[in-house]
């Protein structure tokens, strides 16, 4: 995986992200935004005029603390930072060493959870939207999983409550870094996979399903052999109690 980061903020560009990243807790709650929010962040991303976002950029450097700052293109578009926390509750499938020019085949793909909490910074550009936010980050990772499968959600502190809401494909994640400031507190983004209720397993190809079953059979053997020794102490601690009980006096 790379280990700097190129952006986003050029359509043709084959490499994306940056790869620092850290580890933090999960928010205890959720809930979700009134429509009109959402509504309201569109229409002032449509009346916004280029001295506006001039402003916002000049009053958003002014208050950042981690040196990730916006840079102003002569052009009226703008590149920055935006970090967004992957809180994937199935596997993804990812692609192992493979040799340049080779194609990548099914013993060349392997599937494991990501630890949760994980967080991922991206310079991107304030053209670009949601989709290719999320397609950048299965890149960096090397995962094959769909896209179609990931959504990508804004979280936002309110008077002590926490209110997360999915995003639009095509929505522009920078722009609305740059509207709400640098806190992450006032606004985070997280990737999720789509709430759909229930898993959608015809999206995953027979290797994904394949290795799904192999994760569990393993994860089931490790529960019973935990559960084993447990028992098996519980009943070497009762035929103790029950020989000393019963030894002849």
């Amino acid at each position: 995986m790379s280990s700097g980061y190129s952006s986003l903020e050029e359509e043709e560009s084959e490499e994306f992200f940056t790869a620092r990243t850290s580890f933090f807790g999960r928010p205890p709650a959720k809930a979700r935004p009134e429509l009109q929010d959402v509504q309201k962040e569109r229409e002032t991303h449509t009346y916004l005029t280029k001295e506006e976002v001039k402003e916002k950029i000049q009053n958003y450097n002014s208050s950042v603390t981690d040196k990730l700052k916006m840079t102003l293109n002569s052009n009226g578009t703008y590149t920055g930072f935006i970090k967004v926390q992957m809180e994937l509750c199935r596997p993804i499938t990812v692609q192992t060493s493979v040799n340049p020019g080779e194609h990548a085949h099914n013993n060349n793909e392997t599937s494991f959870y990501l630890p949760p909490g994980y967080v991922n910074k991206l310079h991107i550009s304030s053209i670009n939207t949601v989709r290719e936010v999320i397609e950048a980050l299965l890149k960096k990772f090397l995962v094959f999983d769909n896209p179609a499968k990931f959504a990508l959600y804004k979280r936002c502190h309110k008077e002590d409550q926490v209110y997360t809401c999915k995003l639009s494909d095509r929505e522009h994640p920078l722009y609305m870094r740059l509207v709400a400031g640098p806190s992450t507190e006032t606004l985070s983004f997280v990737l999720r996979e789509h709430e759909t209720g229930e898993v959608m397993w015809e999206a995953f190809s027979l290797p994904e399903l394949q290795n799904f079953l192999r994760i569990l059979d393993k994860e089931e053997d490790e529960q019973l052999q935990i559960l084993k020794r447990r028992y098996a102490a519980y009943k070497d601690k009762l035929e103790e109690a029950l020989g000393g009980v019963w030894k002849p006096g």
